[in-house]
Parts: C-alpha cells; sequence; structure tokens
C-alpha cells in the first residue's frame, strides 16, 4: 500500500508534464519489463482460482499498477484523469484480495506443525481433549463453538435438563485454542480441500455481521484430522427438511420445546375446537432407535408428571405415538425390546408400524394411506454423510462415507484422517462400517490423537514427513454395550459385545440408576456434571420448567 501511494503521488504531482516525459520516453527499459511481467507471470501460475496470499496480492496490484498507469497509458489521453481511474481500480481490487483470500499460510521450518480439525462432535472434541499442544498448533474449524453431550439432549426438550447443561465449549476442552498464539477455533464450514497443497476453503456465513457475505479464507495445514459428522436421513420423503424437527443439536431441542409449550398453551385458548385440541396436543415420532425411545419416554414422563398438574384444561387431550418400520431398539435383546414396549404402552405411548409416505404442515400419511395428524413431529430415523463428505474427491465406503483403513487414514493422499460418524473402513480392510454411535467416535478420536502424539515425538508431525514412521497397532473397536432409557425412573442395559453375542441384560429401576451414573461420569467437564446433577435435583423437587423463553 504505502509503494501505491508513493507512485499515486508522483503521478498527481506529474500533472501536464506527464504527457511529455511519456512523448519522450516511450518505451520503458526493455530488461526492466521484461522482468516486471516475468514475475507476474510466476505469481499468476502458482495463484490457484479463489484463494492466494495477501503479499502476492499485493505485490501483483502494485505491479499492474505500474503497467497500466505508465506503459499503457494512450498519448492523447489526459494523465490525471487515467492515473485516478488507476488507483480506484488498484484500491478496490487490493480490498477484494484482502477480503477474500485471507488465510494462514503454511507453516515455516521451526515453526510448530499445525493440525486443523473439522469438526466439534465426539471424535473431534475427543482428539483435541488429547492433543499435545507442546507439540502441535490446533485450529478447529466448525460452524459451532462448542460439543453436543448427545444421550441426554432428550432430557432438555422438556425442561428435564436445561440446554447449557449439554454444551460444552470448545476453549473448555482444550484450552490451547484459546490461549496459544497458533491455535485458533473458527467459526466457520469447510466447502473444499486440496490435498495437493495441503489446504482447506472455508465460508462463515454471518447473517449480516460481516461486511461481505459469504466471507472466504482459506488454511495450510500439516495434518487434516475430518470430523464433519453426518446429517439426518430424510429417504428423500416429500415435507420432512420442511415440517419436521430433528434432534441433534442444541438449537433442534430449543425449536422442539418452544413449539411443544406453545401448543399447549394455544390449545386452551377458547374457541379451539375439540379436533383441533387434539391435534395440536399429538406428538409424533418417527423412528424407534434409542433417540426416539427416549424421547419418547421423556414425553411420557413430562405428561404425567407436569400436563396433568398445570394444564389440567387439555390433559385428556395430550398423547404420543411413536411410529417405526420395523422393530423398536432393534439392536437390543429380545428381552429388552419387550420390556421397552410394555412400559412404553403402559406409560401412555401409542406403538404403530408404518413407514411415511409423504409429510405435511398438519399431518403425515403412511404408505397404507393412514392420515395420521400432529401438532410436533421428531424425526429420528438415523444419519447418513452430509453434501460436504459426498463432494469430496476421496474413496467411498459403504454407505457413503469417508473411506479410511486401520489407521484412521484417508488412502491416495497424504496428511487427511477422518473418524467418527462421516468415515467408515474401506472394504478392502475387510472390516465393517461402524455404526454411527457416540463410543465409537470417542474411541476413534482416542486412538488418532495417541497415534498423532506418537508421530510428533519421532519429528513426522510436519506435512510430508511421516513416511516410514512406525504406526503401530491398528485400530479395533470393542462394543460396551448399549443404554437406554424409557422413562418412569426405568431403563435398558445391554452388555452384550454384539447383536448375537451372550452377555447381561438388565431392564428396571436399577438399569435406570447404571444410566444415570454412567452418563453423568461421561459428561467432559466437572461444571457440566454439577450442573446435570443440580438441574436434577431441581427437577425431582420442583417439577420441570414449563417457562417458553
Amino acid at each position: 500500500m504505502a509503494l501505491a501511494r508513493i507512485a499515486r503521488s508522483n503521478l498527481r504531482k506529474s500533472g501536464g508534464a506527464f504527457r511529455s516525459y511519456a512523448h519522450e520516453n516511450i518505451m520503458f527499459n526493455e530488461r526492466t519489463y521484461t522482468t516486471k511481467c516475468s514475475l507476474l507471470s510466476n505469481l499468476d501460475s502458482k495463484l490457484d482460482g479463489n484463494f492466494s496470499q495477501i503479499s502476492r496480492s499485493k505485490e501483483q496490484n502494485y505491479m499492474n499498477f505500474s503497467m497500466r498507469g505508465i506503459a499503457g497509458t494512450p498519448y492523447n489521453q489526459h494523465a490525471s484523469a487515467n492515473a485516478q481511474r488507476v488507483e480506484e481500480e488498484s484500491e478496490s481490487e487490493l480490498e477484494d484480495d484482502q477480503i477474500r483470500y485471507a488465510g494462514l499460510e503454511a507453516t515455516k521450518p521451526g515453526e510448530k506443525p499445525r493440525v486443523v480439525v473439522l469438526g466439534t462432535g465426539w471424535a473431534a472434541c475427543r482428539f483435541l481433549k488429547g492433543l499435545d499442544t507442546k507439540i502441535y498448533d490446533v485450529v478447529c474449524i466448525s460452524p459451532r463453538n462448542h460439543m453436543v453431550f448427545t444421550p441426554l439432549l432428550a432430557s432438555t426438550c422438556v425442561g428435564t435438563l436445561e440446554f447449557r447443561s449439554v454444551a460444552e465449549p470448545v476453549g473448555r476442552i482444550q484450552d490451547a485454542i484459546s490461549k496459544d498464539p497458533n491455535s485458533y477455533f473458527f467459526l466457520a464450514s469447510c466447502t473444499g480441500i486440496d490435498t495437493n497443497k495441503h489446504e482447506v476453503y472455508c465460508e462463515v456465513a454471518s447473517n449480516g455481521g460481516l461486511s461481505r457475505e459469504p466471507y472466504q479464507f482459506k488454511v495450510a495445514y500439516d495434518k487434516l484430522v475430518i470430523a464433519a459428522g453426518a446429517k439426518p436421513l430424510t429417504f428423500g420423503i416429500k415435507g420432512v427438511k420442511e415440517n419436521a424437527f430433528f434432534l441433534r443439536e442444541v438449537n433442534h431441542a430449543q425449536e422442539i420445546r418452544k413449539r411443544l409449550l406453545l401448543n399447549l398453551m394455544l390449545s386452551e385458548n377458547p374457541g379451539t375446537s375439540e379436533e383441533e385440541k387434539k391435534r395440536l396436543l399429538h406428538c409424533v415420532v418417527i423412528g424407534g432407535g434409542p433417540t426416539g425411545v427416549e424421547f419418547s419416554g421423556e414425553l411420557s414422563d413430562f405428561i404425567l408428571s407436569d400436563v396433568r398438574e398445570r394444564y389440567t384444561h387439555v390433559k385428556d387431550y395430550i398423547h404420543v405415538t411413536l411410529i417405526e418400520a420395523n422393530e423398536i431398539l432393534s439392536s437390543f435383546d429380545v428381552s429388552l425390546r419387550q420390556y421397552a414396549i410394555k412400559h412404553l404402552t403402559k406409560s401412555g405411548v401409542r406403538l404403530m408400524r408404518g413407514v411415511v409416505k409423504e409429510v405435511h404442515p398438519q399431518k403425515l400419511i403412511l404408505s397404507d394411506g393412514t392420515e395420521v395428524p400432529y401438532g410436533l413431529l421428531v424425526w429420528s430415523t438415523g444419519v447418513g454423510p452430509s453434501e460436504f463428505v459426498k463432494k469430496l474427491n476421496f474413496p467411498s465406503s459403504p454407505g457413503g462415507r469417508i473411506g479410511v483403513d486401520q489407521w484412521m487414514r484417508v488412502p491416495s493422499v497424504e496428511d487427511v484422517f477422518a473418524l467418527g460418524d462421516c468415515a467408515g473402513f474401506l472394504e478392502q480392510t475387510g472390516r465393517p462400517v461402524l455404526p454411527a454411535l457416540a463410543q465409537v467416535a470417542e474411541r476413534q478420536g482416542k486412538f488418532l490423537v495417541e497415534l498423532f502424539n506418537k508421530i510428533g515425538k519421532q519429528n513426522g508431525g510436519k506435512a510430508l514427513s511421516a513416511n516410514g514412521i512406525q504406526l503401530g497397532d491398528p485400530f479395533v473397536y470393542k462394543h460396551l454395550g448399549s443404554m437406554a432409557s424409557v422413562g418412569g425412573y426405568k431403563a435398558l442395559v445391554d452388555l452384550r459385545q454384539s447383536k448375537d453375542a451372550n452377555g447381561l441384560s438388565l431392564a428396571g429401576f436399577f438399569s435406570w440408576l447404571m444410566w444415570r451414573s454412567a452418563y453423568l461420569t461421561r459428561v467432559l467437564s466437572w461444571r457440566n456434571r454439577f450442573y446435570v446433577a443440580v438441574n436434577w435435583g431441581t427437577t425431582f423437587v420442583f417439577g420441570r420448567d414449563n417457562s417458553r423463553i
């Protein structure tokens, strides 16, 4: 910028003399001009598409200014007007480059290697927690700045827990992000990866908070960990995205809670017909997996303990229906499934078997033509690969996830790893694709961070420097069991290592104590454990909070 200002100042001072000067010096020294053109050509060949280095952009703009402002000035034009035009163009182009092409460049010799982590789910946060920041700088990129403790998310929908109890800020999980000068968290979504340049390209949509939308930047990496999660499966059914609520994020739980309380209050308004009351207070849950069953159990507890006391005018209208195409809790032992069906039915949850054909704003239609009116619709039918994962040019595992080997590496590219719900073993590894469970993602994160710390101690943290380092034993997953709450201080505990194996299976109040104890100890921080314990105690003594905030 300083060089550009000096050039502009000289152009203004020259005024009319510029014209005679140009006439006497028709051409620049040929050698100087050729050198500048060569430099510019080299820069252009290195800059790729939309992303370039800021310092190079400045140099290029200054060179363009020099050549356009002097060598390209026609003799019959007024020089000061042309100089003003060049000044405006130069400043505009430089501002565009600075705004759009900002980013972190590749690490230099002597600097710590940079690990870039995409995501803040179970796998990413377990990796971040264990990473040795004396060896690495870390950059985390995600559209949310916290981890969600998903096993307790259903409890927040009805007020059993408050939302902050299940959200852990990333800066608390890995404090280097908040304290170290070269470690960062960026609130953004990754839009592309250039494995040849070791760069990720990101985009921020701030809803008007920034001067330029969308704001784009790049980050160079030495090692890249993709833990971007998955998206809810809708199976292409018409109307699901527009009318149903999902249950994977804190904001999903907030919207469900608002809708539930709104429907309760609207149903009490004078003039509301009997049919409309039944529709408003009909809560429909699609999907009989652990999330769907636990949410149905929480709803039944809310109805029996709180609605009947605080909404006495409409207490007989509210109902819960759980729709599943096959068996509920299909991964659990048969005896536990039967217990869950019996208990949910006793608690007032209606179980239906069917396949949803399409969803409308106030009703859904099953494949057999049955119409089911609803006031609240929660969709919980599993997850699949996100759009970001689908467009990556990486090998795929069965199901469309990013294909990885036994050490969570992405084949055919250097320094790229993937784990969690977005990754799966390639067919040639001979291993099955693991289920999208929190315990799978957490244990993959633990395995990979131990591998990274080992590589870093052997000076393999820099890009393309880990070749020849022994990686040790591959990742092996052993299932620790499954748990699910069904409401009414009852839960299921299945400690079998696989669906066909033998093992301990429990159901009832003691299982519920095990369920609560296990999840309380798995909450990441002591702060959140305190929040959860206090929330449970407050709900037990005073009931759930029904304020619609």
